[in-house]
């Protein structure tokens, strides 16, 4: 398993196309049974990146998991990749294949700091902060908004995809789960 975020990740790939082993770090990644992706979107992908991402995300392909977690709702992804739209979208088809969402909603869990006067922060009780499950299909079919996408697809035989996907399911199930 391999736990990064989407600048770390573009940046070692065009670090090894630099020095001429790309082709070797993109094996050494396609082989990683669950790959995370955390923070995709945040920055747009330059010309070089794109491309890179798009090398791994199909080298992946219904070969190995792939976990992306945005802030960006899925139809937003598209915005990552300004350069190359058509790019994005066949990398984009490519991870929402077979894939499940979990969206998170709510308030953050990350605690304001007390302003100048020394007052603590008040935070809202019960803010109605939800899991909820969503198989992946096609654009504006899935709730909009203030959410935290992660979607996740491949094979079956990633570390840890067993657990992801029952918990998935008893969301499912209940409609929605209390994040606690």
């Amino acid at each position: 398993m391999l736990f990064t975020n989407q600048s770390q990740l573009t940046s070692r790939l065009h670090a090894a196309r630099a020095i001429g082993n790309q082709d070797r770090k993109l094996q050494q990644l396609a082989r990683i049974d669950l790959l995370i992706i955390d923070d995709f979107g945040l920055k747009p992908l330059r010309a070089a990146h794109d491309e890179d991402l798009h090398e791994l995300i199909a080298e992946r392909y219904e070969r190995t998991s792939t976990l992306v977690t945005s802030n960006l709702d899925i139809d937003e992804w598209s915005d990552v990749f300004p350069g190359n739209r058509v790019l994005g979208q066949a990398t984009i088809d490519r991870l929402r294949h077979g894939a499940y969402r979990l969206v998170l909603d709510g308030a953050s869990y990350r605690t304001p700091r007390p302003d100048e006067s020394g007052a603590k922060p008040t935070l809202a009780k019960n803010a109605g902060n939800t899991a909820s499950w969503h198989p992946v299909r096609g654009p504006n079919q899935h709730p909009a908004g203030g959410s935290i996408t992660a979607i996740m697809g491949g094979s079956n035989r990633a570390v840890g995809y067993s657990r992801l996907r029952s918990q998935l399911w008893a969301a499912k199930r209940s409609g929605t789960s209390e994040r606690r």
